[in-house]
């Protein structure tokens, strides 16, 4: 019984010298995070378009839906004399079909289809897309860019550190003809980014290595993207992955606030605001891209290690 009331009074004491100590975690204004990438597979008839949007919250709280009153992409080729000006493309309304989604699509109830057939856009072609909330408009552009085909996926029987990765050997060959960036998405939120600055029209061979941690076992089947970039989603991505150690994806809030292609563009076509210079904090997360994707999958058979 004295045993009992001597570990009691212990007890009582460690929780009697316990303090209460107040965080003062580090406040960030709000910022829309967008998920604007559309991977285009050439076989399908229209464009996957789905834009994301979402905005950021404060320390330890989840990320919430974005109120968004409209979207819409402009999409055509350059004219030549006028870059600004987009010939033979036409326009895409998005809707948020589920409301409270956060999840945007080419707008079904249109009279005319808003969807964007593959068949009707070419290399170079130019993408903007503006964003308008309650408060403020956003906007950013891109160019389509292409990819090249994955040539072979096959496993390998090398191995890191611990001698429990799964190496599997990436083969594809570089477009000659002009200057390639590359992101390849390796499954499981795990990306890499490169360029053909040493490969340039060559085939290139390089060995991927999964950490044992995934515990990829017999019969998983792992899907690889080979997906085409401009040098500013190639940069983009190389910080994304830099920030996030490479364990996480790119669309999720980054460690760090990486900028992307998304402009504040809020009341710049009046007659006292005419750019963004003197606001160039004010941008949001995310990053809006049409690119092409290649994928190849391969099963994985770790009985052979």
């Amino acid at each position: 019984m004295k045993r009992f009331i001597l570990v009691i009074l212990t007890i009582s004491f460690l929780v009697s010298c316990e303090d209460v100590i107040d965080l003062e975690l580090p406040e960030s204004d709000t910022r829309l995070i967008v998920n604007g990438v559309i991977r285009v597979d050439e076989k399908q008839e229209y464009l996957p378009i789905e834009i994301v949007v979402s905005e950021s919250s404060s320390f330890f709280e989840s990320n919430t839906i974005a109120s968004i009153e409209s979207a819409v992409i402009y999409y055509g080729t350059p004219n030549p004399d006028a870059p600004e000006i987009l010939e033979g493309g036409g326009i895409s309304n998005l809707t948020e079909l589920e409301p409270g989604s956060g999840k945007w699509v080419p707008d079904p109830t249109f009279d005319s289809d808003q969807r964007i057939r593959v068949s009707s856009i070419n290399e170079g072609d130019v993408f903007q897309l503006i964003l308008t909330t309650r408060e403020e408009r956003y906007f950013a552009t891109t160019t389509y860019v292409k990819s090249v085909p994955i040539d072979s996926l096959v496993q390998g029987d090398q191995t890191l550190f611990s001698g429990d990765e799964t190496e599997v050997i990436v083969t594809f060959t570089d477009n000659g003809d002009r200057d390639d960036y590359y992101i390849l998405d390796f499954d499981f939120n795990e990306y890499l980014v490169t360029e053909d600055e040493f490969y340039q029209g060559q085939t290139f061979v390089f060995s991927y290595f999964y950490d044992s941690d995934l515990a990829l076992d017999t019969n998983t089947s792992i899907t690889i993207g080979l997906i085409g970039a401009d040098e500013s989603f190639y940069n983009y991505m190389n910080q994304i992955i830099v920030q996030s150690g490479g364990d996480q994806g790119p669309f999720q809030t980054p460690a760090a606030t990486v900028r992307g292609n998304i402009t504040n563009i809020t009341g710049i076509d009046n007659s006292e605001i005419f750019d963004n210079v003197e606001r160039n904090d004010n941008f949001a997360l995310g990053y809006f891209a049409i690119v092409q994707e290649y994928k190849k999958s391969i099963v994985i058979d770790n009985e052979k290690n």
